[in-house]
C-alpha cells in the first residue's frame, strides 16, 4: 500500500497585499490584546485561509468539514469512468481504445493524510495561528493506492491496449518438436500510465492518452534455434530406458514429451524436466514400495490383461537427473541405471495370460422397483464385486468380499427379511446383489458351495433360482472348478420414479459348460397366516403362500449336444405371513409394564 502524491505545490499562493496586512493587523491586535487564547479559537483545526486540494476550496473549514467538502467531490469520481487510448506506433496499427473506473484501480483519496499536508490540525504553537492566517496554499490530494490490484489493473491494461512482445518458444508434443517464433511488441509504460490516470482522477477528466513504447522478446530466433538443435531435437529422437534392477522401463518420446520443456533464463531457453510428471510415468510402469500382481479387468467391453508390476522405491530427483543426463546421447547410449529397491511381483503378466480370460461364459440381469436404499447397497455391491478373479481352484465369498454392512462401508438402511417379515437394517437390497451373482454363476457352470434361498417367494427373482445373504453366517460361495481363470463383472443402472433399477453379472472366463436349466411346477402349497404386532418397527404386508420347487441344472460340454450331467436344486419357500401393525394396549392399572 502506498501513498501517491501528485505534483505538490509548497510555494505560498500570493494573496492581495492588503488582505495579507489586515490579517496581520488582526492577529497583532489580538496578541497585543492578550487574544492569543481567542485566536487558537478562531484557528482550531481549521485548514489555513486560503487552502484548495486539487482546485477545491478548504480554506478555513474544520478538518471535518474540508473532509466532507473533499468526499463530496472526489468520492463519486471513483465510479466514473475514465476513457484510456493507446496510440500504436507499429505500421498499419489502430489506435486502441478501453475504459476503467479509479475504484476498480484502487484509487482512493486518503483524506486524513491530505488534511495533515494541508496544515488543519489544532496547536497552541504561534506558528500555527501564523499559518492558519496567512499561510494558505494550493496543495494536491494524498491518494491512495492499492499497489497489487493496480499492478494487476494496469499489466490487463497494457495488454488489451499495448502489444507485448512474444518470446520464442520451444514445445515438446506426441508428434515432435514444435516451435514458435518470437514476435516484437509493444507496451505500455505502467508509471507513466499510473501518473496519467492519477492526474484524470484528480481533475475529473474523462479521457487520457497514454504512450507506448517498442519492446523486443528476451528470447528470440537465434535462441529458438539453439535450443532445437543442441537440445530438443535430440531429445525427442529415440525411446530412453532406465534399468531398475532386473525391469527396464521403455519410455517412448511420445509418452515423455509432456515431461519436457525449455524456459527462459538470461536471454535463453534452458531445458527443464517435470521431476513429478516423469515420477507418475514410472510408477505407471512400476508400483511404488509393494509389487502389484497381475490381474485381468474389462476394458472398453473386453477382457484385458493389466501387467503385473514389480514394487519400486526410488528418488525421483536421480530418476530425473539420469533421465535427463541420456536425452541428448546417440540411440545405442540412452539406456540408464537407477538406484532403486525392486521387488518382484508374485501373480506375473505370464501368470494372468495363462488365466484364458478371453471370453463371456454367462451373463444374468434382475431388476428392482424404485428405492434410493437398493440404488444405494445395490451399487456399493456391485462396485466391490466388480473386477473379481478367481483363480483355478479358487472360491468366490460374497460376505468375504462386500464386508459387513455399515455405514463405513457405504450401505444405508433398508428392508431385509427377519424372522419371516419385513424389518429395516443396514444393507437392505444386497441379496439382489446375491442372486443375481448366483444365476451368473449357475449358468458359468461353476461349483455351488453354498447359497440359501429367500424364507419366502420374492416374484421379481426366478423361482428356485435365487439367494440371500446376512452378515456373516448367511452367505453366497461358489468355486471356480474348471481349469480356466473367472472374471466377475458387475454394474447397476439405477432405478429412477419412472423406470425400474437392473442389476447384471457377467462371468468372463474359457467357456467349459453349456447350461441348461429345468423348473418343476410348484407343489406343497402351504396357506399364509396373519400375524398381528404391536411393536415401534412393526411394517404393514400382505401375505402370499409357501411352496416347494424343483431346479434342475443340465450340464453339456461346451459345443456338445449330448448331458454329460445334471444337478438339482431343491426349495422349499415358507409362506409370507399378512402383517397387521396395531397400537399397544394401554397398561393394565396395578400390572407391570412389559416393556420395563
Amino acid at each position: 500500500m502506498t501513498l501517491w502524491e501528485s505534483n505538490t505545490d509548497t510555494t505560498k499562493s500570493e494573496r492581495p497585499g492588503g488582505k495579507v496586512v489586515v490579517a496581520v493587523i488582526v492577529l497583532l491586535l489580538l496578541l497585543a490584546g492578550g487574544g492569543y487564547a481567542a485566536a487558537h479559537v478562531v484557528a482550531g483545526d481549521k485548514a489555513p485561509l486560503g487552502t484548495t486540494v486539487s482546485g477545491v476550496d478548504v480554506g478555513g473549514l474544520t478538518r471535518a468539514a474540508a473532509i466532507a467538502k473533499l468526499e463530496k467531490t472526489f468520492g463519486p469520481r471513483a465510479d466514473e469512468p475514465i476513457k484510456v487510448s493507446v496510440e500504436h506506433q507499429l505500421a498499419g496499427a489502430e489506435t486502441a481504445e478501453a475504459s476503467v473506473q479509479p475504484g476498480d484501480l484502487g484509487l482512493g483519496i486518503d483524506y486524513d493524510a491530505t488534511m495533515a499536508e494541508a496544515g488543519a490540525r489544532s496547536s497552541w504553537s504561534p506558528g500555527r495561528q501564523w499559518d492558519y492566517f496567512t499561510g494558505g496554499s494550493h496543495h494536491e490530494a494524498v491518494v491512495h493506492i492499492d499497489d497489487e490490484l493496480l499492478g494487476q489493473q494496469l499489466e490487463a491494461l497494457s495488454k488489451g491496449l499495448g502489444k507485448a512482445p512474444k518470446d520464442g518458444q520451444v514445445n515438446f508434443t506426441a508428434d515432435g518438436v514444435e516451435t514458435v517464433q518470437p514476435e516484437a511488441g509493444q507496451a505500455v509504460d505502467p508509471d507513466a500510465a499510473e501518473k496519467a490516470i492519477v492526474d484524470a482522477f484528480l481533475t475529473g477528466k474523462k479521457s487520457v492518452r497514454l504512450q507506448v513504447a517498442p519492446a523486443q522478446p528476451e528470447i528470440d530466433s537465434a535462441d529458438v534455434a539453439k535450443a532445437v538443435d543442441g537440445f530438443a531435437n535430440p531429445a525427442m529422437a529415440h525411446a530412453v530406458t532406465l534399468t531398475f534392477g532386473e525391469n527396464d522401463i521403455r519410455l517412448a518420446p511420445r509418452k515423455f514429451a509432456s515431461v519436457l520443456s525449455m524456459k527462459p533464463d538470461n536471454g535463453e531457453l534452458v531445458p527443464v524436466v517435470d521431476e513429478a510428471k516423469l515420477a507418475a510415468l514410472v510408477k505407471d510402469a512400476t508400483a511404488e514400495g509393494k509389487p502389484v500382481d497381475a490381474t485381468v479387468r474389462i476394458v472398453k467391453g473386453r477382457p484385458r490383461v493389466i501387467p503385473a508390476k514389480p514394487g519400486v522405491t526410488f528418488d525421483p530427483a536421480q530418476v530425473a537427473a539420469v533421465f535427463q543426463g541420456l536425452l541428448t546421447a546417440p540411440e545405442a547410449q540412452r539406456t540408464g541405471r537407477v538406484d532403486a529397491k525392486v521387488t518382484d511381483a508374485d501373480f506375473t503378466t505370464k501368470d494372468a495370460r495363462a488365466l484364458k480370460i478371453v471370453e463371456k461364459v454367462s451373463e444374468f440381469s434382475t431388476y428392482y422397483p424404485h428405492a434410493d436404499y437398493r440404488n444405494v447397497n445395490i451399487g456399493r455391491a456391485a462396485e466391490l464385486i466388480d473386477g473379481t478373479v478367481l483363480k483355478p481352484g479358487e472360491e468366490f465369498s460374497l460376505n468375504k468380499i462386500v464386508g459387513e454392512r455399515t455405514a463405513e462401508n457405504g450401505f444405508t438402511d433398508g428392508y431385509i427379511i427377519s424372522n419371516g417379515i419385513l424389518k429395516k437394517d443396514l444393507g437392505g437390497g444386497v441379496s439382489q446383489m446375491a442372486t443375481t451373482t448366483f444365476n451368473a454363476m449357475f449358468f458359468a457352470g461353476l461349483q455351488d458351495i453354498q447359497h440359501k434361498p429367500h424364507s419366502f417367494y420374492i416374484d421379481r427373482y426366478p423361482v428356485g433360482r435365487e439367494a440371500t445373504v446376512a452378515w456373516p453366517t448367511v452367505d453366497l460361495r461358489f468355486k471356480n472348478d474348471t481349469p480356466y481363470g473367472v472374471l466377475v463383472h458387475a454394474w447397476v443402472e439405477p432405478s429412477t420414479y419412472a423406470r425400474q433399477g437392473k442389476v447384471t453379472v457377467q462371468m468372463w472366463s474359457t467357456k467349459v459348460w453349456d447350461i441348461d436349466a429345468r423348473t418343476s411346477s410348484r407343489y406343497a402349497y402351504v396357506p399364509a397366516a396373519t400375524r398381528t404386532l404391536t411393536t415401534p418397527d412393526c411394517e404393514p404386508h400382505t401375505g402370499w403362500s409357501g411352496f416347494q420347487v424343483d431346479v434342475t441344472r443340465i450340464f453339456r460340454k461346451h459345443g456338445s449336444s449330448a448331458v454329460d450331467h445334471s444337478e438339482k436344486f431343491h426349495t422349499v419357500y415358507t409362506p409370507s405371513d399378512t402383517v397387521v401393525c396395531k397400537k399397544p394396549a394401554p397398561p393394565v392399572p396395578g400390572k407391570p409394564d412389559p416393556a420395563d
